[in-house]
């Protein structure tokens, strides 16, 4: 009985969470599936303002919340300093993470400019062997007979 009687408002809760968008798919798929449905959502929607407020100042609000929740002191010292020590050393493996990722992003992009330029420097060398052979002078039958001076 008590999941039964709470439902509702776990289903308002994760609608919630999800944002204007999934308050609209439910408005509209309870129109689909009978329209007293559809029709008590959006008259519930506009009730409660949930069509013209922002959620995003709400979210924002409960990130805060969380970030100064995990920054408090419980009052137990020992839990205290290993909690800040934990995330002190959490902090200096995102930063050698990210660091480690930049040097590989560096590295990958290196790997690919020396591609290009090896790639590059071939087709000269073809290109310079095409032109070469072609600026030779060459008799009625198409045998080499030296270069051409100009």
């Amino acid at each position: 009985m008590g999941s039964v009687a709470t439902w509702p408002s776990q289903a308002e809760n994760w609608l919630d969470a999800r944002g204007k968008g999934a308050w609209i798919v439910a408005m509209i798929l309870g129109f689909i599936v009978f329209w007293p449905i559809g029709l008590a959502l959006l008259a519930y929607m506009i009730w409660s303002k949930r069509m013209c407020s922002s959620n995003k100042g709400h979210r924002k609000q409960a990130r805060h919340r969380r970030m100064r929740h995990g920054l408090t002191s419980t009052g137990n010292q020992a839990f205290d300093s290993y909690k800040a020590e934990t995330l002190r050393r959490l902090e200096e493996e995102q930063e050698a993470f990210e660091s480690f990722l930049q040097r590989l992003r560096e590295a990958k992009d290196k790997a690919e400019f020396d591609q290009f330029m090896d790639q590059r420097a071939e087709r000269r060398d073809e290109d310079e062997a095409e032109t070469e052979g072609a600026m030779r002078r060459r008799d009625d039958e198409g045998r080499d007979t030296g270069p051409i001076t100009i």
